[in-house]
């Protein structure tokens, strides 16, 4: 829990048994007890509040894909590089000896639409 040991947590204890007397501290341990338990009834309540919002698909979604610690550029380029299925319209850009002129009467012959590119300007 926040990179705190129990080492740590007991040096706490014994500078807040010093720093507040043994007059305060049962007074601020059970402060901090309360803030503890309103902290994380809110953050369930904001889960339970999102799992409403979301409907059913709250569950079904994989928070271990969504850590940002498992971001890994190298991954992400080459799964969108690699691509295991090839695009019919790719079929349709790419070199084959003929002219874009050609191309395109030859798909108006067989009844097919021309290759429009809806990106181009």
């Amino acid at each position: 829990m926040f990179g705190l040991t129990f080492d740590k947590l007991l040096v706490i204890g014994v500078i807040a048994v010093f720093l507040l007397g043994p007059e305060r501290l049962p007074h601020y341990a059970s402060q901090l007890a309360k803030l503890v338990r309103n902290v994380r009834t809110m953050a369930n309540g904001a889960k339970d509040r999102l799992r409403d919002e979301m409907g059913p698909e709250f569950d079904d979604v994989d928070w271990k894909k969504l850590d940002p610690r498992q971001y890994d550029p190298r991954r992400i380029i080459r799964e969108a590089l690699i691509d295991d299925e090839p695009d019919d319209d790719v079929a349709l850009v790419r070199p084959s000896g003929e002219s874009a002129y050609a191309k395109r009467q030859r798909l108006l012959d067989e009844g097919k639409d021309a290759p429009f590119d809806t990106e181009a300007t």
